[in-house]
C-alpha cells in the first residue's frame, strides 16, 4: 500500500444513517468501521476497503458484505444509507 493511500482518506469517510436513524455506521479514515443499531452501539465492527464506488466489509467476526455508493447514497445490505447531515 502507498503511503498516499494511508494519508489522504476516500471521500466516503463520515457516518452513513439510514433514512429513519436506526442504522448508523461510521466508516474511519483508518479503514474500521462502527455500526450502531438503534440502542445497541457497536453492534458490529470491522474492516472495510472502497475501491471506486465500491465497498467491501469483513466484520471482526468474520462475516462479510458488500454494497456501493451512488450519487452521495450508499447501498448496503438492503439498506440505503445517507451521510449524516445531508439532506436526503
Amino acid at each position: 500500500m502507498n503511503t498516499l493511500s494511508k494519508t489522504v482518506p476516500h471521500p466516503y469517510v463520515g457516518m452513513w444513517v439510514t433514512e429513519d436513524g436506526y442504522v448508523r455506521q461510521e466508516l474511519r479514515p483508518d479503514g474500521r468501521y462502527d455500526e450502531a443499531r438503534g440502542a445497541r452501539k457497536s453492534a458490529y465492527q470491522g474492516n472495510y476497503q472502497v475501491s471506486g464506488t465500491y465497498i467491501t466489509y469483513q466484520d471482526d467476526t468474520g462475516f462479510s458484505a458488500d454494497g456501493y455508493f451512488e450519487n452521495d447514497v450508499l447501498f448496503h445490505g438492503g439498506m440505503v444509507m445517507f451521510r449524516e447531515g445531508s439532506s436526503n
